[in-house]
């Protein structure tokens, strides 16, 4: 089963189950082999072309002081999309900020005639350049978004050589989340290069570049989370020579039947009848098959794509208090802070698979909810929460921390929810940089109905031009809410005011400075539990949490404290909760589950808990045995 890896975990003098840092594994991790690479699902699910390809797998690498000259030498092999500081890729090996990290990838690809052939990175961290047979086909600067790039002019028929560069700083105004060239605590190991999925696809010189979807009642609004029909409006991309003489055909399908079609050009309409609406209790998702059609009405392009008929808005509950209201209707969401690392692999989880296996856990928990934190995942993450029925709270991507040696300038003092808020004084470049990061955020997650929630700033970190942020932010996406800075820095702008405490939750409490604003324990919890056998250890730090606990009926106690009061808050409009955190992250020992992904707590256990909170999970646990 472990194939491959045998060499490469050799060659670094690990082995597994040990504590030697790294060497600790999941089981997804210790499946993997060359013939089962863990990343085999079409890598974008609401936007599937049938003519695609995967280059993961073995690429040469090579770590450089030269950034000039392709190297006339490598150093052996990587394996993609594993970053070279992590056990699976086979290097693991720290990149140093003057490094420059090559990567060379021979392939071939049956070109079709009046087809073009793009390549996709879905996250490259940090800068990079791409050439083709030589030629120079593109570059792109950040981290965790995706970018593409045109291989058709420099494309052969036959052998094909791709050169890529990265270099990757990890410091300064680069947006990097938790990653640290210096990690202990809640800071953790640096990834560079490659670190998601790689992927081809051919399609038209004249095609969808990508949709818009919005929905709401087709009239009216939704009545306590029920309407009898939606309307559903797309609005398509297209580029190309021939777009101003294209045209989109849609057609709606649930569970195989037809429920609405279809045409248009800048945008298409349709009432959907007997609307199902998308909730974390009924997670219904229609299947919609675009077509693009060129001026004599033949089909140029296709795509297949999935739409959640939901709105999500900030109303007045009957306590006068706002409230996030899912299609008309109140709703409180409990869930875990997700960091989204993992032993052997860092910021890449090491298969579908195991991804998978923690959003299961969330489910089977009773969370309706998780707040992905300074993280940006791969696009089946959030595919995988739409179908399951998990709302995404989704944090941007953040530069220096409040804690550790940032200046001032980049983070600013953490003064919470104080009066008086301080911000970092970015340069104007540094800042257009942060916004195009945040804004490929957005236009790459936008249509996930699970998505709910976008969060510019966590405490703060890399805090600036809170007031300007916060418009931008909201003008860009006004379909969702926004929480300018988890935790304060606050700031009177958006939807949400946050309070970070621990281990016991707070709400940031009613005063004219929070005025229309959603109450929300953004963090709390934090309780720690060692599972022996199951540590990351190193000389860089020991086990650390926020609260130690000495057993497991010691931390089952005091995490029924936790549950009772925020109950108590909800009763005063608290309207959300977020517990630190799912899983173990290197030192850190306060997850649910330990870093290998054994859980310390019984997800049954939690759901019983849970019901206290959550009322409505004894509702459709009642409503599936009766069906």
């Amino acid at each position: 089963m472990i194939g491959w890896w045998v060499s490469a975990l050799g060659a670094v003098g690990l082995a597994f189950g040990g504590t030697e840092e790294g060497a600790l594994m999941t089981r997804w991790g210790k499946e993997l082999t060359v013939e089962a690479p863990g990343w085999s699902s079409h890598p974008r699910p609401g936007f599937r072309r049938e003519d695609w390809g995967s280059l993961n797998g073995e690429w040469d690498y090579c770590i450089s002081k030269e950034g000039i000259a392709v190297p006339e030498v490598w150093s052996g092999k990587i394996r993609v999309p594993y970053g070279p500081e992590s056990v699976l890729s086979g290097v693991h090996r720290e990149i140093e900020p003057g490094d420059f990290l090559w990567y060379r990838k021979e392939f071939s690809i049956d070109k079709h005639e009046g087809k073009k052939v793009v390549l996709h990175f879905d996250a490259v961290d940090y800068e990079t350049k791409v050439w083709l047979n030589g030629q120079e086909v593109g570059s792109h600067v950040g981290g965790f978004t995706p970018f593409a790039v045109d291989l058709s002019e420099a494309l052969t028929d036959e052998r094909n050589v791709l050169w890529v560069r990265v270099t990757d700083g990890t410091g300064g105004y680069q947006l990097r989340g938790k990653q640290s060239l210096t990690p202990k605590g809640i800071t953790y190991s640096r990834v560079s290069g490659i670190w998601q999925t790689v992927w081809w696809e051919q399609l038209p010189e004249t095609c969808l570049e990508g949709m818009d979807y919005w929905t709401e009642p087709w009239v009216g609004e939704v009545d306590d989370g029920k309407a009898p029909s939606a309307k559903l409006r797309i609005s398509p991309q297209i580029i190309g020579s021939a777009a101003g003489a294209s045209e989109v055909r849609v057609k709606v399908r649930l569970e195989g039947e037809v429920v609405a079609q279809g045409n248009g050009t800048d945008e298409v309409s349709l009432r959907i009848e007997d609307a199902e609406w998308w909730s974390p209790d009924h997670p219904v998702l229609y299947d919609l098959q675009i077509e693009l059609l060129n001026a004599r009405g033949e089909v140029v392009d296709e795509v297949a794509s999935y739409v959640g008929l939901r709105t999500v808005e900030k109303r007045l509950n009957g306590q006068g208090r706002e409230a996030i209201f899912l299609n008309g209707k109140e709703i409180f969401l409990y869930g875990p802070l997700d960091q989204g690392w993992w032993p052997e692999s860092l910021l890449t989880p090491p298969s579908e698979e195991a991804m998978v296996a923690d959003l299961q856990f969330v489910k089977d928990a009773g969370f309706n909810f998780v707040r992905k934190h300074v993280k940006v995942e791969p696009s089946l993450y959030y595919w995988h929460c739409d179908r399951l029925g998990i709302v995404v709270w989704q944090d941007q991507v953040n530069a220096g921390m409040w804690s550790g040696s940032p200046p001032e300038e980049i983070s600013p003092p953490w003064t919470r929810l104080d009066d008086d808020p301080v911000d970092g004084n970015w340069p104007d470049a540094a800042h257009a940089q942060w916004v195009t990061e945040y804004q490929a955020m957005v236009d790459h997650l936008r249509d996930h109905p699970a998505i709910f929630v976008w969060c510019p700033f966590n405490e703060s970190w890399g805090q600036h031009r809170s007031m300007e942020v916060g418009a931008m932010a909201k003008a860009y996406d006004p379909s969702r809410l926004i929480c300018l800075a988890s935790g304060g820095n606050f700031w009177p702008v958006g939807d949400i005011a946050s309070a970070h405490n621990y281990p016991v939750p707070q709400m940031p409490g009613f005063s004219e400075k929070f005025e229309g604003m959603i109450q929300v324990a953004g963090e709390m919890g934090g309780m720690g539990l060692v599972l022996p056998g199951h540590l990351w250890t190193s000389e860089k730090g020991l086990p650390w949490s926020h609260q130690n606990s000495e057993s497991l009926e010691d931390w089952k106690s005091r995490y029924l404290q936790i549950v009772r009061k925020v109950a108590t808050l909800r009763k005063s409009s608290l309207s959300a909760a977020v517990y630190t955190q799912l899983s173990d992250v290197e030192h850190e020992v306060n997850g649910f589950l330990s870093y290998d992904r054994v859980p310390k707590v019984d997800a049954a256990w939690l759901r019983k808990v849970h019901r206290e909170l959550l009322p409505e999970l004894g509702r459709v646990e009642r409503s599936a045995q009766s069906e």
